[in-house]
């Protein structure tokens, strides 16, 4: 199960087993059933989460209780509230499972000791957290300069496979339309 996390290093930087192994020492196993919680609100968040099997979903839950989906993350993803990660502070979000779901967690303090010890991995979050922010830069456009039609179509082109995995109301949810607009996009 491990291999699928060396093989996304490696996508960026090569690995020996041996610097694999130290790397894999860092990292603790959790395993979710659907619908559990891997953060609430108001919990302190201490790990970021790489995703080895399963999907997850992370939200934010507005005053008038509306749902707003900020993120997915199926097999081969990155997922945590960033802002409480980095910042040792309480969650703002929500990340549950969608599916059973198996993950690596990797607290800040191995995280940072792991860059302190090896370029390869710092060098390796510095390109992940790169095309994070460009990922969410296009999200926020997407959501600012496109219609629904438009931010449905591109979803649908950028990871066809969530539509198959994830229910038509978390969709909708995360494209900010009614799940009646979603069919009609979807049509």
């Amino acid at each position: 199960m491990s291999e699928i996390l060396r093989q996304q290093i490696e996508k960026i930087t090569p690995l020996t087993d041996k610097e694999f192994e130290y790397i894999l020492s860092h990292f603790t196993t959790k395993k979710l059933k659907k619908h559990q919680f891997l953060i609430q609100e108001d919990d302190l968040v201490q790990h970021d989460y790489f995703v080895i099997k399963g999907l997850l979903k992370a939200y934010y839950i507005n005053h008038d209780g509306k749902e707003h989906i900020m993120q997915f993350a199926a097999e081969d993803w990155w997922i945590t509230d960033y802002q409480a990660y980095f910042n040792e502070t309480k969650a703002l979000f929500n990340i549950d499972c969608i599916e059973t779901t198996e993950v690596l967690c990797l607290s800040l303090y191995n995280r940072e000791k792991l860059c302190a010890d090896m370029h390869k991995i710092e060098h390796f979050f510095r390109k992940k957290s790169n095309s994070g922010y460009v990922a969410l830069q296009r999200r926020i456009l997407s959501l600012l300069n496109s219609n629904a039609k438009e931010r449905y179509e591109q979803l649908l082109q950028q990871y066809p496979s969530l539509f198959q995995r994830v229910p038509k109301t978390l969709i909708a949810s995360y494209l900010g339309v009614s799940r009646e607009t979603l069919s009609r996009l979807s049509t």
